[in-house]
């Protein structure tokens, strides 16, 4: 599993830009798909370009949850590449242009490897991506509590770890996770990285993570 990170509240590299909102690439079980859009069309699509993914190689759109810093960019990647499936949680509405949308209200199987949380707390669904390692959870903000995702992608096997943005959730939500990428909306980002620092990796437009057989690259 390989993902990079296009769109965040800061960037990694300083050839991209950052902005409030986050999106970012998961390659895996032969899929490229693109988790969120950010905020802006024209940034999402000029970060793609800089990282050279074209945004026509795109299988598959996973949207978390319908917040502006989520969806904003969804329009602009969909006039590059309307043939994707675009997969939203249920209580989201008005996405055109796709070739398909996929509502989802419960966890499910999306395509081998690839899962969905469902739509927790009527507020948000994360990605569940399996590896060798276990369960890699791919999440827009964590507005659940962290305890119910977990458990939620727990049904796809033992949870490894998390990227994304974690919202206010607690460090110790966090204790039993192998691996830590806090980015976007965490509240308490430092004291994640303090607590867990074997375990922490920086995020940032532009930061690449890889889970091998070995454990994460970065």
């Amino acid at each position: 599993m390989k993902i990079t990170i296009i769109y965040d509240n800061t960037a990694f590299r300083k050839d991209l830009e950052a902005d409030w909102g986050f999106a970012a690439l998961v390659e895996a079980h032969g899929r490229r798909v693109l988790f969120d859009t950010g905020a802006s069309g024209s940034i999402l699509l000029s970060n793609m370009e800089t990282l050279l993914i074209d945004p026509g190689t795109i299988d598959d759109v996973f949207i978390s949850h319908p917040d502006f810093d989520h969806i904003g960019g969804l329009s602009a990647f969909l006039d590059r590449n309307s043939t994707v499936t675009v997969w939203v949680p249920r209580s989201l509405h008005g996405v055109k242009k796709a070739k398909e949308i996929i509502k989802i209200g419960s966890p499910r199987k999306m395509h081998e490897g690839l899962y969905s949380t469902g739509e927790l707390e009527e507020t948000e669904q994360s990605l569940c991506v399996e590896t060798r390692k276990g369960i890699v959870i791919i999440a827009g903000c964590s507005h659940p509590r962290m305890e119910h995702i977990i458990e939620a992608a727990s049904k796809f096997g033992a949870v490894y770890g998390i990227i994304g943005g974690l919202h206010g959730n607690k460090p110790h939500s966090l204790e039993k996770l192998h691996l830590i990428c806090a980015t976007h909306c965490t509240i308490y980002k430092q004291e994640i990285a303090l607590l867990y620092p074997a375990k922490y990796i920086e995020g940032g437009a532009g930061k690449v993570i890889e889970v091998k057989d070995d454990g994460p690259l970065n």
